[in-house]
């Protein structure tokens, strides 16, 4: 049986492990593809690389010159790019007014700037056209408590992907980003999951009524990247078991959850 990825060549920046971006690397390696990750640490990305049996190249993804020449060394070494993605982030928890001029530089350039010019660079190793993945967040659509630098760089980035799915699709690009909710076995988002107070908090708000697995968001990037979405382009597609339906608990919940205290009525 061909497997779905079969003659494609993608490059996957933000890996480390146990995270989205390995997940989705995962993905890709079992259904063919051909694939090169990328991250920041260059011990931790050797060892998921190795895992994958892949290649890895350590990148900033607040570096111009780093990003322009991963994506070219990419090309290069993999005859080529048919899939880009992005799964970096930063989170950020704190109050609206006390964020800081170097909190909101360092978190624009981790979520608006850098994959804005990374989105650039594969555009131009891209002649043939592609599939362009940008990992978001529910929290770019529903409110989080104090993670306001956070959310709106992931919205605004998220209109960056339809504002290349609108120009260049005519050049056979395809645009889309995945909004992922509470994933448990995620590092950035499953530490508090392990709670189960805390969880069953979050499961109340969510109709399917359980946290998400990494493995189930590589299966949508696994989607997007093949043929099978070949007339998707422009979308934001959510990975949330329904929670954009409702809400997010507020920080007062979560707090009284892990400490055991009842909820105010």
């Amino acid at each position: 049986m061909t497997k779905r990825l079969e003659g494609k060549a993608a490059l996957v920046l933000g890996v480390a492990p146990g995270n989205i971006g390995e997940a989705i690397a995962r993905r890709y390696v079992e259904q063919g593809a051909k694939v090169l990750v990328s991250g920041r640490r260059p011990e931790a990305l050797a060892a998921v690389a190795d895992a994958l049996g892949v290649p890895w190249q350590v990148c900033d993804i607040t570096s111009q010159a780093d990003i322009a020449n991963l994506v070219a060394r990419s090309a290069k070494r993999l005859g080529g790019l048919d899939i880009g993605v992005n799964a970096t982030g930063w989170g950020l928890l704190k109050p609206f007014l006390e964020h800081s001029q170097e909190d909101l530089e360092t978190m624009n350039a981790i979520q608006f700037t850098g994959p804005f010019q990374y989105f650039q660079a594969l555009l131009r190793h891209m002649p043939e056209g592609g599939s362009i993945i940008q990992v978001s967040s529910v929290t770019a659509s529903i409110m989080f408590d104090d993670h306001a630098a956070y959310m709106g760089t992931k919205a605004g980035i998220d209109h960056v992907v339809r504002c290349i799915a609108h120009e260049f699709g005519q050049h056979g690009i395809r645009a889309n980003s995945i909004a992922p909710g509470g994933v448990m076995d995620a590092p950035m988002s499953g530490g508090g999951l392990s709670h189960p107070a805390i969880a069953a908090l979050y499961h109340r708000e969510i109709p399917l009524r359980r946290s998400g697995v990494t493995a189930e968001v590589a299966d949508a990037a696994l989607w997007l990247a093949s043929d099978e979405s070949s007339f998707v382009t422009g979308q934001v597609i959510h990975v949330s078991g329904g929670q954009t339906l409702r809400r997010n608990p507020s920080l007062a919940e979560v707090y009284a959850a892990a400490s055991g205290a009842p909820e105010a009525n």
